[in-house]
């Protein structure tokens, strides 16, 4: 059986489903009620897994796992979270497959991910490492532990971490940055006073600055002291604190209903950022800076290679974007990369996709960092990359490594015009000076 992508194609679905971990292992148990405790306030390094118990790749993992974590025992710690039970958790830190491994080192806010191997002593050797960096970075003078820290007189407009990430809102500035803004914002308004606000506080500047990195400051958090600015929280009746209400351009306010924790509050944030956002660009690979920049930073990248505009004119071809980019549309909330190019252009790519001179048009979904690509082996019309897409979400399909492994070459291309195709141009020979009786012997 072919290997499954890691991450969104990562593991098959099996019938057994019971925790991974017990109590009587070294791995800790982490959830939604104890992980800003245990890792986020802790000093010590910790090793992170997030997993779902019905992920095959996760239950190889698991042996190695314990054997790490007693390896590491009162050095570093390792924990594990059932992120299929605690999926806000999950959310909070961006995980989209499993197993993913975070390292919550110096700056337990910003977790780095884990990209080494998956063996005991690779796990080890991992964490030694990461452990040597946060003590050099100790040694500098940058601190180790976490960066939120509640400010004095309690008040939920105060920012964690190093940035304030919170927007301080008063009567004054509230019409300008918010209501006229394009971004989504999220608004609490609270009393100095209020218990229910000092304890919110923690929560909602780790959630802005999450929230500002993810959305790339397309959802923000804002606060307002609604005993010193009267005018704004009379205009929209608060009575309680702390409130939270939404705010999206050109429409009412609603009240926000969700939980109040952070990672409560990151995944409300982060529907809003993928119910406003556009869909992603549908892109021509031009370049290999086009489809790097693109599947970097996106998990998976869906890629068509689409007939030569000979064989389909104009029409032809933009019928095939169309479908694309309505496919773009239904799957924005995954925030993949989207490319396309003619048949011919990249051949390379094409023979590392096992495509390579016919079966026009084609689609490949691939993972760069693990190197791995499932390919559409139904219709290419909405119905059937829908399908393709549907199965890669859920973790199935056939998938394979992408040619040997490494990112095949690609040239350099110029733009399709939009325009219905050329044939070459013949070149017309003079034959006025050719004397055709010299050919009646050879005839």
């Amino acid at each position: 059986m072919k290997p499954l992508l890691l991450g969104v194609l990562g593991c098959s679905l099996v019938l057994a489903v019971q925790a991974l971990y017990s109590a009587s292992d070294d791995v800790i148990e982490l959830t939604q009620s104890n992980f800003n405790r245990e890792v986020i306030q802790s000093d010590s390094l910790w090793l992170v897994e997030f997993y779902a118990p019905w992920c095959g790749h996760c239950r190889n993992l698991a042996p190695d796992w314990k054997k790490a974590a007693t390896a590491l025992k009162g050095i570093v710690k390792v924990g594990a979270v059932d992120a299929d039970q605690h999926k806000s958790l999950g959310g909070q830190y961006g995980v989209r497959g499993f197993p993913t491994i975070k390292i919550f080192g110096a700056n337990k806010n910003k977790p780095e991910e884990y990209q080494g191997g998956r063996s005991s002593q690779a796990i080890v050797d991992g964490a030694m490492n990461a452990l040597r960096n946060l003590v050099k970075e100790r040694l500098s003078g940058r601190s180790g532990g976490s960066d939120y820290k509640q400010q004095s007189g309690g008040g939920g407009g105060s920012s964690g971490g190093n940035k304030k990430d919170v927007v301080e809102l008063t009567d004054d500035n509230f019409d300008k940055l918010v209501l006229d803004s394009d971004d989504v914002w999220l608004v609490e308004f609270f009393a100095p006073w209020c218990g229910h606000c000092k304890n919110l506080e923690p929560e909602w500047a780790a959630a802005a600055t999450a929230v500002k990195e993810q959305t790339k400051g397309k959802v923000r958090l804002g606060a307002v002291d609604a005993t010193v600015h009267q005018g704004v929280s009379s205009r929209y009746g608060i009575r309680g604190f702390p409130t939270i209400k939404i705010f999206r351009k050109g429409e009412e306010p609603e009240d926000y209903q969700g939980g109040r924790t952070r990672g409560d509050i990151i995944e409300k944030a982060l529907d809003l950022f993928s119910d406003n956002a556009p869909p992603p660009e549908l892109l021509e690979i031009l370049s290999e800076d086009v489809l790097k920049k693109t599947c970097e930073d996106s998990q998976l990248c869906i890629i068509a290679v689409l007939p030569h505009i000979l064989d389909t004119g104009a029409a032809g071809r933009n019928s095939y974007l169309d479908v694309m980019m309505k496919m773009a549309e239904k799957y924005k909330k995954k925030m993949w990369g989207w490319l396309w190019t003619e048949a011919g252009a990249q051949m390379e790519l094409e023979s590392s996709l096992g495509i390579g001179g016919f079966g026009y048009p084609a689609m490949a979904a691939i993972n760069t960092r693990k190197m791995k690509f499932a390919l559409l082996r139904g219709s290419f019309s909405e119905t059937g990359i829908h399908e393709f897409l549907r199965e890669l979400s859920v973790g199935r399909g056939s998938t394979a490594t992408l040619g040997g492994g490494v990112m095949p070459k690609l040239h350099t291309v110029e733009p399709w015009d939009g325009k219905d195709g050329q044939l070459p141009v013949e070149e017309d020979y003079d034959l006025s000076d050719v004397e055709l009786d010299d050919f009646k012997d050879e005839l």
